[in-house]
C-alpha cells in the first residue's frame, strides 16, 4: 500500500511519461602562480578537470526530481609533484635567535640546541623527555628513563617538511615549527581526519568527490507544492541539497547552513561551487498575500545529516585557507612524533630567568600539538534546525527573519590541563597553559535577518544582512583552557547598481556592486603583560570591503570585470581581473588572475605561548625583578602559529599571486 498524505502519494521515479533533462558540462581550470615569499617559483597550482551532469525530470503525482553529480581530477599533484605531490617540501633549519652569527645559528630539524643529552648538561635529570627520533626508521628506543615516556619513538625525519607561514611569512627571531607538506599514502605524518579533510592520500586530492560522502552527488533532491483548500500552499523539497539563506558573496553572514570546501579556490569561488551538499529536509507553508504583504512564507530546515565542518584545505596542497590546514598538521605530528621548534627555549638554565633570546628545542611525542579531534557522531541532538519568516510588503520591502540551530563549521582549540608528562624531569603533572589541545566543533546559536529593497530613482538595488551567533569559541590566551565563547555580530550592505559607463559600453549596463562587511565581538578580551598583549587574537571589530565591476560587450559575448577586497585591519588588499569569452552557446573561454598585497606582517604578530610557564619553575619568566610563579602567558610575540587569524584570508595568502585559464563546453 503507498504513503499517502491526503490523497498524495510519494513520487515514483519511473512511472511519469515526461522526458529526463540532462546537461552535461566538461571545464578545465588551470592556474599558474609566482615566487612565494622563499623566492621558491610555484608553477602550475591547478589543472582541474570537471565533468559535471545536471538532471531534471518531473515525477509522478507533481513531484519533481533535481540532480547535479560532479567528478573532478586534478593533474596538479602529478605535473607539479616538487611542489604539491610526492616530492613536495624537503629538508629544513630551525633558529636559534641566541646563537645568531655562531655556525649553530641554525641548526637541521632534529638537531635542536636543546635535546636529552644537552638538558642533562644544564642540571636536569635523564628522565627529560627533550629529543625524538629524526635517525632511525621503524622506531626508537626512548633514551629518557621516566616510566611516563613513549617508549618507541616513531621516525620523523628531515624530509618533506616546509616552515609553518613560509610561504607568506618571515617571522625574524619567532617560534619556528615545520610542517609535513606530502599525501599522507606518501607520508602519513600529522594525518588524521579534521573533518574530511587531512588525511587523504594522492588520489584523494586529485579526485576529492569520490570519497564516503559521496560528494560526487553535489544535488539529488525532490520536490513538491501541495495545494491546500485555503488557497496556501505548502511546499516541501528532500534530498542532498544547498540550502541559501543569505544574499551576500565571497564572505557570509546568513548562509551557513551548508558548510564549504575553501580547499577548491580559498574564498575565490562562486558560493555555489564550493558549499558541501548536505542531506536536509525543507517545508516552507506559503500563506501569500494579505493586507499588510504581498506575500509570506515561513520555513524549516532540518539537516539530518551527519555533522561536517568546512573543508580548510590539507597542508601540501594549493589552497590552504589561514594555513588552518598546515597548523592542524604540523601540532598533530609534533603531538604524535615529536619535533624541532625554533626558538622556543630561553637560552638561560632553568629556574634562571627565562628572557631570551632563544634556542631551538627537540621536544618527544605528547607535551605540544594536538592529542585528539572529536568530531561529533550521527545523533538526533547533533542534527541542525533552522527556521525563517518571509515577507514582502506593499511597496516592495522584501525581508527575513531567521533562526539556526546548528554547530560551527570552524574548528575549536580547547587546551587541556591534567594527565601530561613535564618534559624538564618526565613526571605526570596537571597543569594549565599547555600548548597541547583537543579539537572539537562547538554548538552555535543563530538570531538575523536579511532585507532587500529597490531605489528606482538611484536605478539602485539595496542588500542588508545581519546575524548575530551565541556560543562561537575564540583563541583566548587570557583563559587557562586557551579559548572563549563570546557572541558575534555580523552585517553586510550591499549595493548594486547598472550603469551606462559611455567609454565602456553606451548600449549595455555595466554593473557595480559593492559590499562592506563589519564584524564585532562582544567581551573581547586583551591584557597588556610585560612583553606584550595576550587575549583574543582575533581583532574586536573588523570591516571588509568589495567591489565588482562587470561589462557586458558585443551583446554579452565578452564580459571584462574586476574583483576588489579590502581587509581593512589587516591592511590586505586584493584585485581580481578576469574577462570571459562565450564562443558559442556551448563554448566559453576565461582569463585572469589574482594578486594580493600586505601592508606590515608585524601588525599579525600575537602572543605565541613560548613565556605560557605552564612547568614552572622551569621556563619561568622574569619582568622588572617579578619571576612568574604560575602558569600564564606574559605576551612574548610572533607570527606563528596565530598570525594568521589577524591577516586574514587575504594577508595569509598574499603571496598567491595566480594566473588563470579556463575553458567550459557543454555537450
Amino acid at each position: 500500500m503507498p504513503l499517502a498524505v491526503g490523497q498524495e502519494e510519494l513520487p515514483t521515479l519511473g512511472e511519469s511519461t515526461s522526458p529526463w533533462k540532462v546537461d552535461v558540462f566538461y571545464e578545465n581550470a588551470t592556474h599558474f602562480r609566482g615566487k612565494d615569499n622563499t623566492g621558491n617559483r610555484v608553477g602550475l597550482s591547478k589543472f582541474r578537470n570537471t565533468l559535471q551532469a545536471e538532471v531534471d525530470k518531473n515525477l509522478s503525482d507533481g513531484w519533481a526530481f533535481h540532480g547535479i553529480f560532479r567528478g573532478t581530477f586534478d593533474g596538479v599533484y602529478q605535473l607539479n609533484k616538487d611542489e604539491y605531490g610526492k616530492n613536495a617540501g624537503g629538508a629544513v633549519t630551525l633558529e636559534s635567535s641566541a646563537l645568531a652569527g655562531t655556525p649553530v645559528h641554525y641548526l637541521p630539524f632534529g638537531q635542536g640546541i636543546v635535546n636529552w643529552t644537552t638538558a642533562q648538561g644544564i642540571g636536569l635529570p635523564p628522565s627529560n623527555t627533550f629529543g625524538f627520533n629524526s635517525t632511525t626508521p621503524g622506531g626508537l628506543a626512548n633514551p629518557s628513563t621516566s616510566p611516563a615516556a613513549v617508549a618507541n619513538l616513531p621516525y620523523n625525519p628531515n624530509q618533506g617538511l616546509h616552515l609553518l607561514f613560509d610561504r607568506w611569512g618571515s617571522n625574524p627571531g619567532g617560534v619556528q615549527v615545520a610542517v609535513p607538506v606530502r599525501p599522507c599514502d606518501v607520508d602519513s605524518r600529522g594525518c588524521t581526519d579534521f573533518g574530511g579533510y587531512g588525511d587523504k592520500k594522492r588520489s584523494e586530492l586529485e579526485s576529492p568527490e569520490f570519497n564516503d560522502k559521496l560528494d560526487f552527488i553535489r544535488e539529488f533532491y525532490v520536490k513538491k507544492s501541495f495545494n491546500l483548500d485555503d488557497g496556501k500552499q505548502v511546499f516541501v523539497k528532500v534530498g542532498k541539497q544547498q540550502v541559501v539563506w543569505g544574499r551576500t558573496d565571497l564572505f557570509r553572514v546568513l548562509d551557513v547552513i551548508n558548510p564549504v570546501d575553501f580547499s577548491r579556490n580559498n574564498i575565490y569561488d562562486e558560493l555555489q561551487d564550493i558549499r558541501i551538499p548536505m542531506w536536509i529536509l525543507q517545508a516552507e507553508y506559503r500563506m501569500g498575500a494579505s493586507d499588510t504583504f504581498q506575500d509570506r512564507n515561513i520555513s524549516v530546515v532540518w539537516n539530518f545529516d551527519q555533522f561536517r565542518p568546512s573543508n580548510l584545505g590539507q597542508c601540501g596542497t594549493p589552497n590552504v585557507i589561514l594555513d588552518a590546514g598546515c597548523i592542524l598538521r604540523g601540532f598533530k605530528s609534533l603531538w604524535d612524533n615529536g619535533g624541532t621548534i625554533g626558538n622556543f627555549a630561553s637560552a638561560l638554565p632553568p629556574g634562571a630567568p627565562g628572557n631570551g633570546p632563544h634556542l631551538s628545542t627537540d621536544f618527544g611525542p605528547g607535551t605540544i600539538g594536538i592529542r585528539n579531534v572529536n568530531l561529533p557522531e550521527w545523533k538526533l541532538k547533533n542534527t541542525q534546525l533552522g527556521l525563517k519568516w518571509e515577507g514582502v510588503t506593499a511597496g516592495g520591502f522584501s525581508f527575513s527573519l531567521n533562526a539556526l540551530a546548528y554547530r560551527s563549521h570552524l574548528p575549536s582549540l580547547h587546551m587541556f590541563n591534567s594527565g601530561v608528562v613535564n618534559p624538564f624531569i618526565g613526571t605526570v603533572i596537571n597543569t594549565s597553559d599547555l600548548i597541547a589541545f583537543d579539537l572539537v566543533y562547538p554548538r552555535v546559536g543563530l538570531l538575523g535577518g536579511s532585507a532587500d529593497f529597490q531605489i528606482p530613482e538611484a536605478n539602485l538595488a539595496v542588500r542588508l544582512e545581519a546575524a548575530l551567533t551565541n556560543g562561537e569559541e575564540f583563541g583566548n590566551s587570557a583563559r587557562p583552557g586557551g579559548y572563549s565563547k563570546n557572541k558575534v555580530f555580523r552585517s553586510v550592505i550591499g549595493l548594486d547598481r547598472p550603469t551606462i559607463i559611455p567609454w565602456i559600453n553606451e548600449a549595455e549596463a555595466t554593473l557595480i556592486s559593492a559590499q562592506l562587511f563589519y564584524q564585532h565581538i562582544f567581551d573581547h578580551e586583551q591584557y597588556d603583560r610585560p612583553f606584550g598583549k595576550i587575549g583574543m587574537v582575533d581583532w574586536e571589530n573588523n570591516v571588509t570591503g568589495t567591489m565588482l565591476i562587470r561589462a557586458s560587450l558585443f551583446n554579452a559575448r565578452l564580459n571584462p570585470q574586476v574583483v576588489l577586497a579590502r581587509d581593512f585591519k589587516a591592511r590586505a588588499f586584493a584585485v581580481a581581473p578576469s574577462v570571459s569569452y562565450r564562443y558559442s552557446d556551448n563554448l566559453s573561454f576565461s582569463m585572469g588572475a589574482n594578486f594580493k598585497f600586505m601592508d606590515d606582517e608585524k601588525r599579525f604578530h600575537f602572543a605565541d605561548q613560548r613565556d605560557s610557564a605552564s612547568f614552572a619553575p622551569f621556563g619561568a619568566y622574569t619582568a622588572d625583578g617579578v619571576t612568574q610563579t604560575a602558569p600564564g602567558a606574559w605576551g612574548l610575540s610572533g607570527l606563528v602559529p596565530l598570525g594568521a587569524f589577524r591577516a586574514g584570508p587575504i594577508g595569509a595568502a598574499w603571496r598567491e599571486d595566480e594566473i588563470q585559464f579556463s575553458m567550459k563546453y557543454k555537450f
